[in-house]
């Protein structure tokens, strides 16, 4: 069946379209209907059903004979080690793991802090909670102590697991001071921690309250499945605002199972038994969706990659990966694509490795700009699906649908809207809005499967951040515009659409434009306060690797590339050589700090932030052009 005849489907009949989709799980009690809607604009889907996410994602592997077939690969280039986890020895580790929490008092309803590297643990770990239908939430390892603190406030864990150390190339991060640092601060204290020694550090325990990984599992007797109800909450991710408080964002645990297990083939076109690779972190939601839930629900293997893009040891070390592991479907960021071209612009290591595996690269997680893609078409041979989605939305909200049908590419846009996702262009007065007009991106009520019900402990500011804007909608916080065939653009975050003398201009597609200069490897725009035009734009670029022009020369090439492709309208007349951007560490560049800067605007130091000194090099740049006088 086509894509247009299965988005068909799903608009005719979205209540028989989801209950067929309920079908591919293993639940203890069927729902009785996929949709909930009584408490309308808080839906619910499968709310009446009894299901356990560890026992979809595990046991029914094994149960079914598949219990030899590797479910994890770890592979670290910063520790020099490989290994491969079965699915009948994950079951194994994760019962065991999940008897000794439950021994500990740990039952469903609790909530579990988990603070890990990327090693299988960290992924055990998620999957024990699951079995006992304890509520996981995962904070990114190495966040600040103040940070983590917030998040143990927040959601009240019963309980810490948290690894000794986390590995960068060339230092060691320490994890355990973190920890004791942040439940020091925390006013909830929990009631116990399980840490993995790592060999690299082996931190001291508190004693009574801290327990060794593998002494706290001896002699307990392994965990069976608890089935838990179809709206209970799985996990909670916060996501890392700029200001305030981090919002949690609740996972329902029957879409959730229901909504991944379709994405596995339907988008990434992967059979149960392929290898798939999401190269993220657990911290984040793609390490939440797709390195442990969505493959291993759909019966794949998953790579758990302790590494970078370049320099682990090279900017070769994706295509060893894809090659020695027999990948079929990659998902990383473009950002880390930038990183690679950058550093061996040319691609001479890919030379080096066998891809003929790979059947497909998935970018998401930043603006996916032309240049990027085309550059890993030419390099890699295979099609390059930008797709679209959101901490919130846990699933892609438009994608390429590989697995149902390749749609043309077209460059720049992520294609069109998958199922259940009902998406609208919308003008500051909730009115539709033409074909090829920019707007803001919002999806009508109710959500799909697998998309956030609401914020932990906050209803209310779930109302403010998403439904109160466009009654009915749900608010993305994007802005783009369709066009005639239903592609969908995005161009910016609504604050990335700067009003220059009343012409409202994308940030995004100026960013485009910079992209294609040949010597540019990574650029953003940011709208600057001006007195006369209300807003100006100013572009800072990074080169690639090699490049020994003169800096000014670039910069004048560059504002001539954007006025020839956009306009004099854009007044485009600033652009700045940078060394680096200042990003959060899963690869989204600060844009809105970079705006405070220039204004001369107090703002807070975000928590994801990659390193902080970069804030002051982006001063220095503005200062030289003018700017961030403050």
């Amino acid at each position: 069946m086509a894509y247009k005849a299965v988005y068909e489907n799903w608009q005719a009949d979205p209540e028989g379209f989801w209950m067929e989709q309920a079908k591919a799980i293993d639940w203890d009690r069927m729902p009785s209907k996929a949709l909930f809607d009584d408490n309308a604009p808080l839906y619910e889907w499968y709310a009446d059903g009894l299901v356990n996410t560890c026992y979809n994602a595990v046991d029914r592997h094994v149960e079914r004979g598949r219990g030899d077939q590797v479910a994890i690969i770890h592979d670290s280039p910063i520790t020099h080690t490989k290994h491969e986890i079965t699915y009948a020895e994950l079951r194994d580790r994760v019962a065991s793991l999940a008897g000794a929490l439950r021994a500990k008092g740990i039952e469903k309803g609790d909530r579990v802090i988990i603070y890990m590297p990327m090693i299988p643990e960290a992924v055990e770990a998620m999957l024990a909670c699951a079995r006992l239908g304890a509520i996981h939430s995962v904070v990114f390892g190495g966040f600040a102590a103040h940070e983590l603190a917030v998040r143990i406030e927040d959601c009240k864990p019963k309980a810490i697991i948290a690894a000794s150390c986390g590995l960068e190339p060339g230092r060691v991060v320490h994890y355990k001071p973190l920890v004791d640092g942040a439940i020091e601060q925390a006013s909830h204290k929990p009631e116990f921690c399980v840490i993995f020694q790592r060999e690299q550090e082996v931190a001291s325990l508190t004693p009574g309250r801290d327990h060794d990984w593998h002494g706290f599992q001896y002699g307990t007797t392994p965990a069976d499945c608890v089935p838990v109800e179809g709206n209970h909450p799985a996990y909670i991710l916060y996501t890392s605002g700029t200001t305030g408080a981090p919002k949690g964002v609740v996972r329902h645990t029957g879409g959730h199972l229901v909504a991944l297990n379709w994405s596995m083939k339907n988008i990434y076109n992967v059979d149960p038994g392929d290898v798939f690779w999401a190269a993220s972190d657990v911290g984040w939601v793609v390490g939440h969706s797709y390195i442990c839930y969505g493959p291993l629900i759909h019966g794949n293997t998953t790579i758990v990659f302790e590494g970078k893009p370049v320099g682990t040891p090279d900017a070769g070390t994706f295509w060893r990966v894809i090659s020695e592991h027999n990948v079929r479907s990659f998902f990383t960021a473009p950002t880390a694509f930038r990183a690679i071209k950058r550093e061996d612009p040319k691609a001479e290591l890919i030379k080096n490795y066998d891809m003929s595996c790979l059947r497909a690269l998935y970018l998401a997680g930043e603006r996916a700009d032309p240049d990027t893609i085309e550059w890993a078409q030419d390099v890699m041979g295979v099609p390059v699906y930008d797709h679209w989605w959101q901490t919130e939305t846990g699933w892609p909200i438009v994608g390429n649908p590989a697995g149902i049908e390749a749609l043309p590419v077209k460059i720049g846009s992520p294609t069109v809207a998958m199922p259940g996702y009902d998406v609208q262009i919308l003008d500051d007065s909730g009115h539709e809005m033409p074909a090829g007009e920019l707007g803001a991106i919002a999806i009508k009520l109710p959500l799909p499967p697998g998309t956030l019900p609401t914020l932990w402990n906050a209803e209310a500011r779930f109302h403010k951040s998403y439904l109160n804007t466009f009654p009915g909608y749900y608010e993305t916080g994007d802005a783009g515009m369709k066009d005639k065939d239903g592609y969908l653009w995005i161009m910016a975050r609504t604050d990335d659409v700067i009003n220059v003398a009343g012409h409202r201009l994308s940030t995004g597609a100026m960013e485009e434009v910079l992209a294609a200069h040949p010597d540019v490897a990574e650029c953003a725009v940011i709208g600057v306060s001006d007195e006369l035009k209300g807003q100006l734009p100013v572009g800072f670029v990074c080169l690639t690797k090699g490049v020994n022009r003169p800096h000014d020369e670039i910069a004048r090439e560059c504002v001539k590339l954007v006025r020839d492709q956009i306009g004099p309208v854009a007044a485009f007349k600033l652009a700045v050589v940078v060394d680096r951007l200042p990003k959060t560490r899963s690869g989204k560049i600060l844009r809105a700090i970079m705006v405070k800067i220039a204004d001369g605007t107090e703002y807070k130091m975000p928590a994801t932030i990659d390193d902080p000194a970069i804030l002051d090099e982006i001063r220095e740049a503005l200062q030289g052009i003018g700017y961030a006088k403050g």
